[in-house]
């Protein structure tokens, strides 16, 4: 019996093969902007949050009602996040690809496509919309999921102008990640198997590398992932190593989106915590 990781894999493929990625609405985008350069070059007192915008996890069911993409797509920059992730994975997560093609149109900040990413197809997708990073996770390439292998799938995004945050979730993928060309390196704080989210991942990956060293990943940040609720949590993992963090549930389900944000970007001290 396979695990939840299995169906999401299993269900990304479905998705694939019944035309989803191929239901794009086609625009013109001009350029790309660098979410990596985004996390680099803010100000060091501020935490770079990146403000994933989906309506509903496999965990916790519906977080938000879905509403206008383009209002909440604003008022999480204009908080100060660094950067949207848009959920465009539809079965677990009622994401779209309309909701990334809104936010595209609504900020000019960097917008990672997330998603559980097994084909060429999706990375074109992504391309085709006006996405500036995709997630790529080492765990699917480890199961012999996607089409191509890891390295080849980064390349392939990176023809097309594409950055890789690559996700991870043991020391052995974390490794696997640090000989990658991925612009960015995220440690999934929940386990993909079981759902189960534990911040202390983090902590224990960064802490458990024998010999690690920051100059390992060649300036490339490290990203924690899933399980923040809280400016204090943004602090512990930034002292775990973290050099910038993505939020996802506990920002769809504030009450004040845009006050929640302000308060873990200014986690650092740099304003109200």
């Amino acid at each position: 019996m396979g695990d939840f990781l299995d169906k999401l894999a299993e269900t990304a493929w479905k998705n694939v093969k019944e035309g989803y990625y191929r239901r794009v609405e086609t625009r013109s985008f001009y350029g790309r902007r660098s979410l990596k350069s985004a996390i680099i070059t803010l100000d060091k007192n501020k935490a770079p949050i990146i403000s994933e915008i989906k309506f509903a996890s496999p965990s916790l069911g519906l977080l938000r009602p879905p509403s206008d993409i383009t209002s909440i797509a604003r008022r999480m920059i204009e908080a100060g996040a660094i950067g949207l992730s848009i959920l465009t994975e539809p079965v677990y997560f009622s994401g779209s690809l309309q909701n990334l093609l809104n936010a595209r149109a609504a900020v000019e900040a960097p917008i990672l496509m997330k998603d559980i990413i097994v084909s060429l197809e999706q990375i074109r997708a992504a391309r085709d919309m006006g996405a500036d990073a995709i997630l790529l996770i080492v765990a699917l390439f480890e199961r012999g999921y996607c089409e191509t292998s890891l390295d080849e799938m980064i390349r392939y995004a990176h023809n097309y102008g594409l950055e890789v945050l690559l996700e991870t979730h043991t020391v052995k993928e974390f490794r696997a990640a640090l000989s990658s060309d991925a612009d960015m390196i995220g440690i999934n704080n929940r386990d993909l198997k079981t759902l189960k989210i534990d911040l202390n991942v983090t902590k224990r990956l960064l802490e458990n590398l024998e010999n690690f060293d920051k100059s390992e990943a060649n300036d490339r940040p490290i990203i924690s992932e899933s399980g923040i609720r809280s400016p204090e949590d943004i602090r512990f993992l930034k002292r775990c190593g973290a050099d910038g963090f993505l939020v996802g549930s506990s920002i769809m389900t504030a009450g004040d989106i845009g006050d929640f944000i302000f308060r873990l970007v200014n986690a650092y001290g740099g304003g109200k915590s």
